[in-house]
């Protein structure tokens, strides 16, 4: 993973539809975009493909003692892979947000990284360094957002849904069936179940709170989405709807990805 080397910076950019790449061959892929945000990229199957002893020394390199121990701890292989590239992604992404923004050279072991322990933000991750961080991993790939205020992110593998989430993705309850804007009809499936979670992920909730909760209003054609919080949502934040956010949502490398921050 230390071979791997960073994109060079930039102070602006305008978007990240020729930013973001999902290569399963590329250990790491870091970039900056739109201004604050700092994504970082993982490759799951990559450290699938090492094995074992390449997996401990990489762990060793960039994990702490009490993290080592943790992901040995956890009984299952599939979970111990998500569990390592997603530390990976963050640290890498925090090491990378905060050179950019405070030419601080962080080593990824001193990138300590917690979660929330209860209540409906449970689980959500943070730092001890003046950066707010994202989580999402799916299929072959963890990919970390980084940013000066809360961030959600979500990734999925583009996939056909179920019946029953298909048709709660696109026919809300008590929603008339043309009620949908010609965006949101346009987006696919595994995008609307993408955004739904990058929203609820930035307010730290995750699928504590109902996806339904989240109802989409409009999609474009730079990536921009908007949405509104239903009334359960609403009990829990103050922000109505997504006119103080930005946020992003496409089709990546066969995989939905969306992100909304502030």
């Amino acid at each position: 993973m230390s071979t791997v080397t960073t994109p060079p910076a930039r102070v602006t950019v305008p978007g990240l539809d020729d930013r973001l790449t999902l290569d399963p061959q590329r250990p790491l892929y870091v970039c900056h975009v739109r201004g604050p945000l700092t994504l970082s990229v993982v490759s799951i199957a990559w450290l699938h493909a090492i094995g074992d002893r390449a997996r401990t020394a990489l762990a060793s390199r960039h994990l702490s003692d009490a993290e080592s121990l943790q992901v040995r701890q956890l009984a299952l292989p599939k979970r111990r892979l998500e569990w390592l590239a997603g530390r990976l992604a963050l640290k890498h992404g925090v090491c990378a947000y905060q050179r950019r923004h405070f030419d601080a050279r962080t080593a990824t072991r001193d990138v300590h990284i917690s979660a929330v322990t209860d209540g409906l933000r449970a689980g959500r991750p943070w730092v001890d360094l003046p950066v707010e961080v994202g989580l999402s991993h799916s299929a072959d790939f963890a990919v970390a957002a980084c940013g000066p205020r809360a961030v959600g992110i979500d990734i999925e593998r583009t996939r056909r849904m179920p019946p029953m989430l298909t048709k709660l993705l696109t026919h809300p309850p008590g929603a008339p069936t043309d009620a949908e804007s010609a965006g949101v009809r346009a987006m696919p499936l595994s995008l609307r179940w993408a955004c739904k979670e990058a929203v609820l992920k930035h307010f730290g909730f995750g699928l504590r709170v109902d996806p339904q909760e989240v109802e989409l209003t409009g999609w474009h054609p730079d990536g921009r989405f908007s949405w509104r919080a239903g009334p359960g949502l609403r009990r829990h934040v103050s922000e109505g709807d997504g006119t103080r956010f930005d946020s992003w949502a496409r089709e990546v490398d066969g995989y939905s990805v969306a992100l909304v921050w502030r």
